[in-house]
Formats: structure tokens, sequence, C-alpha cells
């Protein structure tokens, strides 16, 4: 119960009420302490020391994972928010704050004139008999900036091993032009050795057909 504020007794009765129902809630995940009515057995943070609702520690090391104040609809006023929710909020623990339907738009402008960080704004009404928990906004988690990986650079290189295989695939087109103009410089001084041949074997092969033509003439005279 808040030190500041004195709720009537059917209000208090449901208030602690509601905190056992969420001390059977976050039982499955956390180890859960109360703070019901004028007790005062769990503090939290100091000095001097807060006793929130609901206390969530981990269960073996007792560290502090939350703290859970829920609050009816006397206590939903800016006394109560600038001395206890910002207490809480200064917490290095994530702080529920769970308030009447009716009184949830009052809870968050109070919240934001305060600049009073809330990790989850919960509403609770009365059905019947039974209460009803609706999550009406969660705060968004931080992002954390990934360190670039080995895997994600590589994604970067396509354009550069692109660019790296045209100038190979030119290089390797480049040189076997280079290797034929190579193989044909040599072949040209042998051509042109044998075109100045080839009128010389032409008189040698003419030479010898004449000296056979004159010999028969010879033979006739």
């Amino acid at each position: 119960m808040s030190p500041i504020l004195v709720r009537p007794v059917r209000e208090q009765l449901e208030h602690d009420r509601i905190i056992r129902l969420l001390q059977a809630k976050y039982k499955r995940k956390f180890e859960v302490a109360i703070n019901p009515g004028n007790e005062q057995s769990t503090p939290v943070g100091g000095p001097p020391p807060w006793y929130p609702d609901l206390v969530l520690q981990s269960e073996r090391g007792k560290r502090l994972l939350g703290v859970v104040e829920v609050e009816t609809a006397e206590s939903v006023n800016h006394l109560e928010a600038m001395s206890q929710w910002a207490a809480f909020s200064r917490l290095r623990a994530p702080f529920h704050l769970y308030v009447p339907v009716s009184m949830m738009d009052v809870a968050r402008r109070l919240c934001q004139d305060l600049q009073i960080q809330v990790a989850e704004f919960w509403a609770y009404s009365l059905l019947g008999d039974q209460f009803r928990f609706t999550l009406v906004q969660r705060a968004a988690q931080p992002e954390v900036k990934a360190r670039p990986t080995a895997a994600a650079r590589p994604a970067a290189t396509p354009a550069r091993t692109a660019a790296n295989g045209q100038t190979r695939s030119r290089a390797r087109t480049a040189a076997p032009a280079r290797r034929k103009a190579a193989v044909k410089k040599p072949a040209r001084p042998a051509a042109r050795g044998g075109a100045a041949r080839k009128p010389a074997s032409r008189s040698a092969r003419s030479a010898p057909k004449k000296s056979a033509a004159g010999s028969r003439a010879q033979k006739r005279k």
C-alpha cells in the first residue's frame, strides 16, 4: 500500500486480491514476493527503500527482474506518479503498471508529462466476480546494431567479382589473339622466301627441257 494514500476498505480489499492473482500469474516465470496491505517484506532500491506490490526475482540468484504496481481509481494521481512510479521506473528492471480501465488515459498522460518509462501498461476490469487483465501498451525494446559478420561481408562483392570476371574474360580473349599474331609473324619471312625461290625452280626446270629439245634438233639434222 502506498504510504501517501489511504484507500477505502473496499478498494483495499480489491487491491490486495489483484496482487494475489498476479502473484499466481507471474509465478510461472519468476520468484514472486508481494507487499500487500501494510506489509513491507521485500524492499527494492533505496535509500530509502521502496515496497512495490510485487517484486519479480530470479529463482536462484534472487536478482531483481521486474516490479509491479497495482493502482486503484483513487491512487491514480499526480502525487502517486511523481513519488512511486518515477522511483520504480529508475530501477534497473522493467516496471509494470496495472490500473483500472477507466483510469488508463489518466495514467498514460501522467507518465508522458513526468517522463516515466513503463515497460507494460495493463488495464483491469471486474466482470461479475472475476478480474480481467488486458495488455494495453508494451514499450519497444531498444534496437541493438549488430556488427557486420564475415558471412554478410561477401554479399557486397558480386559487383567486384563481376567486374573482375569481365576483365579476366577480356584478358583471356586478348591472349589468344596475341598468340595468333605471334605465330603469324614468323610465317611471313618464310612465305617471302618461298616466293623468291619459286622463280628459280621454274627456270631450273625449263633449262633441261630446252637442252633436250636442242639435242633432238641436232639429231634430226
